[in-house]
């Protein structure tokens, strides 16, 4: 009998390991996914199309709430856990769940789940949401297109839409972000690699997403999502570090493991962070993985007006995976408010509606500042409606795109950017040099 399976996921990993090793799998039973993390993406169904041929019916994606029921009434033998950014304490918690339920809980790593590229591939993976990936990830096309390299970014998966019309994706321009009918989130990471002129990939089967690639590109560049590992077999393994948050690299899945298999780790924000911060996180990446090279790099600020910001009464608006499963308060945007005198960081809470109230009581942690929450059109007009409710004199958007591309903001606005700036020697220049010049 084929082993009755479960996958734990949020919309990424899990729909991946299914895909290179589930689908068409006879051993095997895939009788449901869970789902979490990310708002309305249960309560639908892995398609047929994508389901491959032992599954005419689909696979139901059912909330994560339900996986005890699950085990019992679909009598599920294992269960896979295959969603990341998480304390390793947490996915602990979640095996006790499964294993006093009857079945076996198990995680599967890069023999399992990883494809072979038929060009050199270049992953950039991280600690934890936030660290710095993306900026990381345009220097690196920046330097391999220098080099005169054909590059492609290849984005771990956002699917929040239609699963089979999302298998593989392309965009060249923004009239593909339009197309494709992009969120928030999935426009932060594309836009800025389109901006540099580099055509990004991503959707549902990234075996078929990386055969695309490869037909127009010399190197692939896999960009990350959360602290996730790569789903294909890196040639050189990049991995970004945060120094304001020292020591999760030992304490969050599967950020641990990116540190222990990294080629190089990129020690960021170090023009913001503590100094013994830093010295913290390089002692302990020397400690997990010795063999690494270790770069420091800054991710400085650029503001078009920054004298626009004195004195004013200012309502911040970061990045929102960055401040709610990745756990941190601030961002560069509250940064920037401090450093070039707003009179008053106004707290967002009192005027969020609708589904941005709920983040916020979702992740009481948050600082006082706005996540820019946008899975889907409701939860923009939401955000929307939270920005125009809120009683400031400016609005400083630290996004990494212009949020007025899909918002109306009546008000003043400053965005704030960033680009990854190495300090020292080694460059990734260098490394990438060596590696490939």
């Amino acid at each position: 009998m084929p082993v009755r399976t479960l996958i734990m996921g949020a919309a990424g990993r899990d729909f991946h390991n299914f895909n290179v090793f589930f689908r068409d799998n006879p051993d095997y039973e895939v009788v449901a996914f869970t789902a979490t993390q990310i708002p309305d993406i249960d309560n639908r169904a892995y398609p047929a199309c994508l389901a491959g041929k032992l599954y005419p019916e689909g696979i139901p994606i059912r909330a994560e709430s339900e996986l005890l029921d699950l085990i019992r009434d679909r009598r599920v033998d294992q269960v896979i856990f295959a969603y990341s950014d998480v304390p390793h304490e947490y996915v602990m918690h979640k095996a006790s769940m499964v294993l006093a339920a009857g079945a076996d809980f198990r995680l599967m790593g890069e023999k399992s789940t990883q494809v072979k590229s038929r060009k050199p591939v270049v992953s950039v993976c991280a600690v934890r949401t936030g660290a710095g990936k993306s900026q990381t990830t345009r220097r690196v096309s920046l330097i391999l297109r220098g080099m005169g390299f054909k590059v492609a970014a290849i984005r771990h998966p956002m699917p929040y839409g239609d699963l089979a019309k999302q298998a593989v994706q392309r965009f060249a321009d923004y009239s593909d972000l339009d197309t494709h009918e992009c969120t928030i989130e999935e426009r932060e990471e594309y836009e800025p690699h389109i901006d540099n002129g580099v055509i990004v990939f991503a959707g549902v089967d990234y075996e078929k997403i990386l055969r695309q690639a490869e037909q127009e590109v010399d190197i692939v560049l896999w960009d990350g999502g959360n602290n996730d590992f790569s789903f294909y077999v890196s040639d050189l393994k990049i991995v970004v570090a945060d120094p304001h948050r020292p020591g999760h690299e030992s304490r969050y899945h599967p950020g641990e493991t990116n540190i222990r298999g990294a080629d190089v780790v990129v020690v960021n924000k170090v023009d913001t962070a503590d100094p013994q911060a830093v010295a913290k996180v390089i002692e302990n990446v020397h400690a997990l993985n010795p063999a690494a090279t270790v770069l420091q790099a800054a991710s400085p600020l650029i503001v078009e007006k920054p004298e626009l910001i004195k004195g004013k009464r200012v309502l911040v608006i970061e990045d929102g995976p960055t401040l709610t499963h990745g756990e941190m308060a601030y961002g560069a945007g509250f940064v920037a408010a401090e450093r070039f005198g707003a009179s008053l960081i106004v707290d967002p809470r009192p005027f969020a509606v609708g589904s941005i109230q709920a983040t916020f009581e979702k992740y009481p942690k948050t600082g006082p500042i706005l996540p820019a929450m946008g899975y889907g059109e409701a939860q923009m007009r939401d955000l929307e409606a939270t920005i125009e409710k809120a009683d400031v004199d400016m609005v400083i958007v630290a996004t990494p795109i212009d949020l007025t591309r899909v918002l109306s903001i009546r008000r003043p606005f400053q965005r704030v950017r960033y680009e990854l700036e190495e300090i020292g020697k080694p460059t990734l220049e260098d490394i990438l040099q060596s590696k490939f010049g």
